[in-house]
């Protein structure tokens, strides 16, 4: 697909050149949203660059970014990728010693730290950053010698730099080429030190002109960016947003999302199926706590909007007593539930991780379509997608233009085109393994692409289950449909590889099943005790049983364990973009899997 823009800096400078006026970014300031026109972000852009080449940023350095989703991320981003150089993404949760191995191995030469929390965490490891030159912290204290300065005193040096040299910041922007490095982003992982991801310029102006030919987006939608900028996800919405030329109201901070969805009342929302997930379970739990009419009503609305849904994924309306039933539906219950996202949604988009398809009929059945997406961080996040007009649930979609599909005889997805990485940094040999020299990415994902095209992810390669009788389970599929079923989990665990039947570790959301335990006259000791009492355990052993129901008997599951907390991204649990480390998780409960199998009862 050929593209107009050499570089992410050459397609910003269109941007502002072509829309300066119109509005760019929201952000919250003294307690109220304001605005930045395209024109004001590329001023406060240009100062930040011109203030990192004045400390002495070169072409291709890296400059570190550590840092909660917020405008000032997305300006510091921007202007060192205007200035010639490079950013290395850091997760705001990394440990300090991740922090030093990131940075070190990066070659990072600045880095903007947030806070004073971050900045301690670097300076605890500043024996070991020798080629760090400064951090540049946007709200914490200078000090440590000069060693921490804050964002405005880069910014005054970028005026005056800019002042003295006004022909300067221009002519290095121009001057990126597409093949120059843009974006180091280390992956979470869930096992091992995180890879970094060479990702160009070249890369991200591909991303964000075939997500704009996908008609995914649209230049009058309001975007809601709450998703981890150090993750592609967020990443490739902002190439997506510069080249289309929308307007994004950001904020990283997931316990003001409610609030800000009903202030912001956005257009296009992206998150990964956890969020999805927890909203349902709210609103279900919602609907039971308004009493026996209420969840009667609610009962019986999504019942008539499942049926909906089922009429309009065959691309028809519904028509008759099925129309006149959605309407009452709707107005009882969602349009309430749309009222909940500001009332404007047109899509949302989910990635990082699979999407039941119960999930994508449940919020299609009240009004708002999820277009399902895949890609890694190696292909530049955005590979395939489901389009507003054509669209098929349990599906990612379609490839993106320019983005070609195969699947390897063992049925593991190749993808290939121009937003897929350069490779690893200093790992030759895993770039090799992963990257074949005539371009194609092994993606470690298995899947199947249907007769119209759609590709269908059935599993993780390496995650895949093999019992001891022979049988392939596949642990994600499952995990998704417990998790349709059961409002009270918050995550389970499927295991079974190499054993003789399948079991799984539970997690209870503790929200939702203090709320039911209140209801059932049961007092709230704690989580650890709650996950032993009978009662907690015989509703979990009911959606066990209705899961099983569905299943062929070697995948179903004989056993299975309420875990004594929650898995959490603190506990190294969850990566953080809230994905499972399935392997770190079967290790710290090796002995509660082990014990399910001490008996071998349970016969496949």
């Amino acid at each position: 697909m050929a593209t107009q823009f050499q570089s992410l800096a050459d397609m910003f400078l269109h941007r502002v050149q072509s829309t300066p006026d119109k509005p760019a970014f929201r952000h919250v300031q003294g307690g109220s949203w304001k605005t930045l026109s395209w024109k004001e972000t590329g001023e406060r852009a240009r100062d930040i660059a011109c203030g990192l080449r004045a400390l002495g940023l070169q072409d291709e350095q890296r400059v570190a970014l550590m840092s909660s989703t917020r405008l000032d991320w997305i300006l510091a981003d921007l202007g060192i990728n205007l200035a010639g150089g490079a950013t290395t993404t850091i997760y705001p949760s990394s440990t300090p010693d991740d922090c030093q191995y990131i940075i070190n191995d990066s070659e990072t030469v600045f880095v903007f730290a947030e806070n004073d929390d971050h900045v301690n965490k670097l300076a605890s490891q500043r024996d070991q950053l020798k080629n760090v030159k400064h951090i540049i912290t946007f709200d914490g204290k200078a000090g440590h010698d000069g060693w921490v300065i804050p964002l405005s005193e880069v910014v005054e040096k970028g005026k005056a730099h800019h002042a003295a040299n006004p022909d300067e910041y221009e002519k290095i922007a121009r001057a990126v080429k597409n093949d120059a490095l843009s974006t180091l982003i280390y992956t979470s992982g869930t096992t091992g030190r995180p890879k970094g991801v060479e990702l160009t310029h070249d890369c991200w102006v591909f991303e964000a002109a075939a997500i704009a030919s996908s008609g995914a987006v649209d230049v009058h939608d309001v975007q809601y960016l709450w998703l981890p900028l150090s993750h592609v996800f967020g990443k490739v919405l902002l190439a997506g947003q510069i080249y289309v030329g929308f307007e994004t109201a950001v904020d990283g901070r997931i316990d003001k999302l409610v609030e800000h969805l009903g202030q912001v009342k956005p257009t296009l929302v992206a998150a990964v199926p956890r969020i999805f997930e927890k909203v349902h379970n709210k609103i279900v739990q919602g609907a039971k706590e308004g009493g026996a009419a209420k969840a009667a009503i609610f009962q019986w609305a999504v019942k008539v909007g499942l049926a909906v849904s089922q009429v309009k994924q065959q691309g028809k309306q519904p028509a008759g007593l099925l129309a006149v039933q959605y309407a009452l539906a709707d107005k009882l219950v969602f349009s309430k539930i749309r009222d909940r996202f500001g009332g404007r949604i047109r899509v949302f988009v989910s990635g990082s991780a699979p999407l039941s398809r119960y999930m994508a009929e449940f919020f299609h059945a009240a009004g708002m379509l999820i277009l399902e997406g895949y890609g890694l961080t190696e292909s530049g996040a955005a590979s395939c997608v489901n389009r507003p007009d054509r669209f098929k649930f349990g599906t990612v979609g379609l490839p993106l233009d320019g983005v070609q599909v195969k699947l390897a005889p063992d049925g593991e997805i190749l993808l290939k085109s121009r937003g897929v990485m350069r490779g690893y940094k200093n790992l030759p040999e895993v770039t090799a393994e992963t990257l074949e020299k005539d371009g194609w990415l092994h993606t470690g994902d298995i899947g199947e692409v249907d007769s119209d095209g759609f590709l269908r992810i059935t599993d993780r390669k390496k995650d895949l289950i093999k019992t001891s009788g022979g049988k392939y389970v596949a642990p994600q599929a499952l995990e998704g449909k417990f998790k349709a079923i059961c409002p009270y989990v918050s995550q389970i665990v499927v295991h079974g590889d190499n054993r003789n039947y399948c079991s799984a570790l539970v997690a209870m959301e503790e929200e939702s099943t203090k709320k039911w335990a209140a209801e059932n006259g049961i007092t709230w000791t704690s989580y650890a005790q709650m996950a032993e009492h009978p009662k907690v355990v015989e509703l979990f052993q009911g959606a066990i049983n209705q899961l099983n129901e569905g299943l062929a008997s070697y995948e179903s599951i004989k056993k299975f364990k309420l875990l004594p907390n929650d898995l959490t991204e603190a506990s190294g649990d969850l990566t953080p973009s809230l994905k499972l480390k399935r392997k770190a998780v079967e290790k710290k409960y090796k002995a509660m899997l082990d014990s399910f199998y001490t008996d071998e009862v349970a016969k496949v």
